[in-house]
């Protein structure tokens, strides 16, 4: 079963007025796992897709999508797919990847039909492409690892870069993941911003009982979503986005746009936030 829901792009003097309901209708992507379904949000923020797809024992196979008007999902498309339950497979272009928990698969334009199989919970993530890349499984060991932060801050995490110009070519799609350590919360601070690319994040690995406090919004004019497991958000090119979590967790980021390499990235100090 394939469902899609469709949103559109948010200008920023729009976002100011909204309530919280609001707030939750545009920006926040719950409910994308559901057993035996395939569900994706397309939105208008660089076409990107977000979704997932739970086989729970029977096979799911994803293709045409109407939203594309393209043949197939991929023909125009590029796709990482992260596993975030049991082990489980990913069949496409004739080859069939196995994924462990934690790992990234990359499916570059024109790969046809994906198949998901098994008792993974599976992540998808999809830009447009103007060129084929080579496909690539990377395995949490193959990951690029980054540490930063500190505990006094609260926010000492770990950074695994794995659709990312240091690991691995790809068109625009780039994504990795964080991982809060013991003590810490926030998830990014300072804030940034980033003009010329969108961004989506999936939380995870968090208790039922546990949110993470997402901040979004212009710098002058922030804005927060109370998140919950495995839901995700969506934030737009002028929006900030940090967050702090109760207990732990870890988020994938992904995003797509001009910029690959993070130069653009504008720091926003905690004291010029309002």
């Amino acid at each position: 079963m394939l469902t899609v829901e469709t949103r559109h792009a948010i200008h920023q003097d729009h976002a100011k007025g909204m309530d919280t309901e609001a707030l939750r209708k545009h920006f926040l992507t719950p409910g994308m796992f559901a057993e035996g379904e395939i569900r994706l949000v397309y939105t208008h923020y660089d076409r990107f897709v977000m979704g997932g797809a739970v086989p729970a024992g029977k096979a799911l196979t994803l293709d045409e999508v109407a939203e594309t008007r393209t043949p197939s999902f991929l023909d125009r498309r590029e796709m990482g797919i992260v596993n975030i339950g049991d082990t489980g497979t990913v069949t496409a272009g004739g080859e069939t990847y196995t994924m462990n928990n934690g790992d990234v698969l990359y499916l570059g334009m024109g790969s046809g039909a994906v198949t998901f199989d098994g008792a993974g919970r599976f992540y998808i993530t999809s830009a447009p492409a103007h060129r084929t890349c080579p496909t690539r499984l990377v395995t949490v060991a193959d990951a690029a690892e980054v540490n930063l932060g500190a505990a006094e801050t609260s926010n000492k995490r770990t950074i695994r870069q794995f659709i990312h110009p240091t690991v691995m070519d790809s068109c625009q799609l780039i994504l990795g993941y964080t991982s809060l350590l013991d003590g810490s919360v926030w998830n990014t601070m300072p804030a940034h911003i980033h003009d010329r690319r969108m961004e989506a994040y999936l939380y995870f690995g968090m208790a039922p009982e546990s949110r993470v406090l997402h901040l979004m919004g212009e710098p002058k004019e922030t804005r927060h979503l109370f998140i919950a497991n495995e839901e995700g958000a969506l934030s737009p090119p002028w929006s900030i986005h940090a967050g702090a979590g109760i207990g732990a967790y870890t988020f994938i980021w992904a995003m797509a746009g001009d910029n690959v390499d993070y130069k653009d990235v504008e720091m926003l100090p905690a004291e010029d936030l309002l």
